[in-house]
């Protein structure tokens, strides 16, 4: 048994010891840096002085990633609906074919593509204008708010269906049936069997987007224009104007604040939903 122990041990040590080295102490030098001054004293300064500088921008960064996980939410279960649930084949290829593309594409080559499809003189208005559908008079750039939602979107829309569709697929196809077989259609089908079974997933997909999206600087950099911005533009901003690291770090300190009070909320739902059902 000690033996067993013993190289059981020694099996997660090499997991434990990369996740000590490239999280946990990453994360304890960034809040040792936010609640500490020059001369290592604790203080609340960094955090004070960033609230006063960027609150509007954290109010930005906010308002940003909830309209983008509102859209994530329904085209994630339209998707993920139409896969599980549509008879024509064509169709449901089509879509799986599509939505996976967004998965092997780094963040940094998303902002570059949309940097240039989204532009006044971008691809999709160009496209607009060949269709007699706009003429060039017409034309606006969505490099802002706007373009950094619909890529945000666009990137992790393909994340949050993977795991909800394969969590709808692996529903046992005779609960289907049977709904089916009593005269339910399809949008029932739906509504009442699949979707409340997936909503844990879905949970998982959306906290796992907002850490994402807020940890993201290529694409607001690319997109964002003027102020406000989102909060990782200005950390990049405090440390390569002014090599102001306290304050940086203490942006990341309302970063985590966000995605761990989502991750809470969520966790804590969990729980009681399993509380009343257990």
């Amino acid at each position: 048994m000690r033996q067993n122990r013993f190289y059981s041990i020694l099996m997660i040590v090499p997991a434990c010891s990369l996740i000590g080295l490239f999280f946990i102490y990453p994360l304890m030098s960034s809040l040792r840096m936010a609640f500490s001054d020059a001369s290592g004293n604790w203080t609340l300064f960094s955090l004070i002085k960033a609230w006063h500088l960027y609150d509007r921008d954290l109010a930005y960064s906010l308002i940003v990633v909830a309209i983008a996980l509102c859209f994530i939410a329904v085209l994630t279960i339209v998707i993920a609906g139409v896969l599980t649930l549509s008879p024509f084949k064509r169709l449901n290829q089509c879509l799986a074919f599509l939505y996976r593309w967004p998965l092997f594409i780094p963040f940094i080559v998303v902002g570059q593509m949309m940097r240039t499809f989204l532009a006044k003189n971008g691809l999709m208005n160009n496209t607009l204008v060949q269709l007699h559908l706009l003429t060039p008079f017409e034309t606006v750039s969505f490099l802002d708010w706007r373009g950094i939602i619909f890529t945000f979107v666009w990137k992790q829309l393909a994340f949050s269906t993977l795991l909800v569709a394969g969590a709808m697929a692996a529903i046992e196809s005779s609960q289907i049936k049977a709904a089916q077989n009593l005269g339910a259609s399809r949008v029932n089908v739906f509504i009442r069997i699949l979707f409340p079974q997936v909503l844990p997933n879905l949970g998982v997909a959306l906290v796992l987007s907002c850490v994402s999206m807020m940890s993201v600087l290529s694409v607001p950099l690319m997109l964002g224009t003027g102020t406000p911005s989102m909060l990782t533009t200005d950390m990049a901003f405090r440390i390569n104007s002014y090599e102001d690291y306290a304050t940086a770090n203490a942006l990341g300190v309302f970063s985590y604040l966000v995605t761990s009070t989502l991750a809470w909320f969520y966790l804590q739902h969990n729980l009681k939903q399993k509380r009343a059902y257990g």
